[in-house]
């Protein structure tokens, strides 16, 4: 569990694939195209340019920061990265660090060679990286393919994947998985029940307030309901004050989790080696799904290759990448239309008519539901 953390902790939770039951996700996408039928277009030959290829060779390393291997298969697309450029060194420092801790280091670092030249960040964080300059425009190979609401339109960010907020169980703990938010305050679940990080500081928490205040009344414009269903949860003694981890699933400390879909098929060896079955299910009162923001960073030392690296996870290679992890890249449609996502591949995945059927709130909205959840989660929650 990637804390991106304090702003996404990798859930240790993980679960899946054959261990996971995906209840709202399904194994049989009907969008999934057979290999058979596998034409349409590849990305252009000449891009990424040859000259931009020789200036990132040049540079010959690309800092990275906050990417977990388990995290939406980040040890895949990193690998592949190597293999695809092996004169350019791509270490990731600090791989649990929190969308919060990464604008840090990039504040902290500037001016040095150990300075993050590219970011993985939630929408919340992307735009006080904005707010700071700290972006570097660039539009990815991929660019056209990639809808309107996972990019920015100037190119400072693009939205490389995307998941849906799930509840996971523990079934050696909990005998009867819940399916939705309304099923989590039944006392029987008495401090069973814990988040990925903070909602005011990890990605994934925040997606779960949200999840839950679509789930009580609420909409993108209004997280106050979440608020006040997460203060309920923990007056009842069912919200654990214990934050989501690898150890902590493991354990058994955590029994009931929230996060997203793709934090679960990543830790399956380490499950079935410890003997645990984990069920998972998109919650069926509050489907919310939600994005990270990936992008170059201004002033960074290997600008060339950080660009390199936003072309790496936005092809064909670095989708297919993301969804071998149970993430939903953001061309998804496009390679489905190719030919080049198989039944196989998507076994992860929700399923096609939930994909399809996902709405993202607005840099607007996200900026307001975090003021509101900074004054009253303090005050309500705690």
């Amino acid at each position: 569990m990637r804390n991106k953390h304090n702003t996404k902790i990798k859930l240790g939770a993980a679960l899946v694939a054959s261990l996971i039951t995906l209840t709202a996700c399904g194994s049989d996408n009907d969008t999934a195209a057979d290999e058979s039928t596998s034409t349409v277009a590849e990305m252009t030959t000449d891009c990424p340019a040859a000259e931009l290829k020789t200036a990132a060779e040049t540079e010959a390393k690309v800092n990275l920061i906050a990417l977990p291997d388990n995290w939406a298969n980040y040890k895949g697309i990193l690998e592949a990265f190597g293999t695809k450029y092996p004169n350019i060194e791509h270490p990731v420092a600090n791989p649990d660090a929190s969308s919060a801790d990464e604008l840090t280091a990039v504040e902290t670092l500037k001016g040095q060679d150990t300075m993050p030249d590219a970011l993985d960040v939630s929408p919340a964080v992307a735009q006080e990286v904005d707010a700071k300059n700290l972006w570097e425009p660039y539009k990815p190979c991929g660019w056209d393919e990639i809808p309107a609401d996972l990019k920015d339109p100037d190119g400072k960010w693009v939205a490389a994947y995307y998941g849906v907020m799930a509840i996971g169980s523990n079934n050696a703990i909990v005998k009867e998985a819940p399916t939705s938010f309304a099923d989590l305050k039944d006392p029987k679940y008495k401090g069973q029940v814990a988040l990925n990080g903070d909602p005011r500081e990890a990605g994934a928490a925040f997606a779960a307030v949200m999840a839950a205040s679509i789930a009580n009344g609420g909409s993108f414009d209004d997280i106050l309901p979440g608020i006040k269903y997460f203060a309920e949860l923990k007056k009842s003694g069912n919200l654990s004050g214990t934050d989501v981890t690898e150890a902590t699933v493991l354990s058994g400390d955590t029994p009931i989790f929230i996060d997203w879909t793709y934090n679960y098929p990543g830790l399956l060896p380490k499950l079935a080696d410890n003997g645990i079955e984990i069920t998972t299910n998109v919650p069926s009162d509050g489907v919310y799904g939600g994005y990270y923001a990936q992008g170059v960073v201004a002033g960074s030392p290997h600008p060339n290759a950080a660009k390199l690296w936003i072309d790496h996870i936005t092809s064909d290679e670095g989708a297919l990448g993301y969804i071998a992890g149970g993430a939903v890249p953001a061309r998804y449609d496009a390679l489905v239309k190719a030919g080049k996502v198989t039944a196989d591949m998507t076994k992860n995945l929700p399923s096609a008519e939930l994909i399809a059927g996902i709405k993202f709130p607005t840099q607007d909205q996200i900026a307001k539901a975090k003021e509101v959840l900074a004054d009253q989660w303090p005050k309500l929650v705690g």
